[in-house]
């Protein structure tokens, strides 16, 4: 994982990218998950991401195993109303950016710091400013 140390403590964060690829075990999510873990963070995602990583062909078994090591942070009316807020305020709307929404108003309610591993940069930044690292998976 040269060139992608993560942070003592805090919350490692997997967007739908970063679930899909822990999933089909890519070695370079694979190792920041196990990183994090080791330096002590928590590895958490939104029940949304479950959703929306999960196809026909998913692995049930392999997911239910991953999933049993992660914290599964879930969406109420107050979280909605956060992401919707979050949406708003940067300018996006639509179904489109919906999860994200969820996703990065999750992030930002860890326990800092917090790194988002996500395929979608430019939108996460958008959303989440400087209050969550960004890692491109």
């Amino acid at each position: 994982m040269a060139g992608r140390r993560l942070t003592h403590e805090g919350t490692l964060v997997l967007d739908c990218e970063g679930l899909s690829k822990l999933l089909a075990d890519q070695p370079s999510v694979v190792a920041m998950v196990a990183e994090a873990r080791s330096r002590g963070m928590e590895v958490v995602v939104s029940a949304l991401t479950i959703i929306e990583a999960a196809h026909r062909r998913t692995d049930r078994s392999r997911l239910a195993w991953l999933l049993s090591g992660t914290r599964i942070v879930h969406v109420g009316e107050e979280e909605a109303r956060a992401a919707s807020a979050m949406l708003v305020g940067a300018g996006l709307h639509g179904h489109k950016y919906a999860i994200d929404a969820v996703v990065a108003e999750m992030a930002v309610r860890q326990r800092r710091p917090v790194v988002l591993l996500t395929s979608d940069i430019d939108d996460m930044a958008k959303l989440c400013g400087e209050r969550v690292r960004l890692v491109a998976v």
